[in-house]
């Protein structure tokens, strides 16, 4: 069975905002990534409302999706002019660059990945509760540690 999340107040707040001809506030999601095992590729990262969408959020237009030069370590990925709502991010880090996630067996990713709170992964993807966070009336700082199976 499937989660619907119902909007919190700061939605509300900012469609009500809206519909009066105000301008919405929009706020920064920074996310520090940590445990980053090489510098190669990129680090694919996108962050939704979408439930039905998450973690790949395709097909939805109101995500936000960075890609960043991947760096051992760590880094940090700021999204700018984020609405106020409930998001879910996923990131990967596509070593190779070549835009997918990368499965060895079929099934177990040869890349990392992350999602914020740092969901927990049973043999699936997290569910969107399990990842969701609110953007509301001030910036948001999240870190999310990179995994890796292989």
């Amino acid at each position: 069975m499937r989660h619907r999340s119902r909007p919190g107040a700061a939605l509300i707040l900012a469609t009500v905002a809206l519909a009066l001809g105000a301008a919405a506030p929009t706020r920064t999601v920074t996310v520090t990534v940590t445990d980053l095992r090489s510098a190669k590729g990129v680090v694919r990262a996108c962050m939704t409302t979408d439930a039905e969408r998450f973690p790949r959020c395709a097909g939805d237009p109101a995500s936000y999706r960075l890609v960043v030069p991947a760096s051992e370590g760590s880094l940090t990925l700021t999204f700018k002019g984020v609405t106020p709502g409930r998001y879910a991010v996923a990131l990967l880090h596509d070593e190779n660059g070549n835009g997918k996630a990368d499965r060895a067996l079929g099934m177990m990713p040869r890349e990392g990945f992350g999602f914020s709170r740092d969901a927990p992964v049973r043999m699936a993807p997290p569910r969107f509760a399990d990842a969701v966070f609110p953007v509301a009336d001030s910036d948001q700082k999240l870190t999310i540690k990179m995994r890796y199976m292989l």
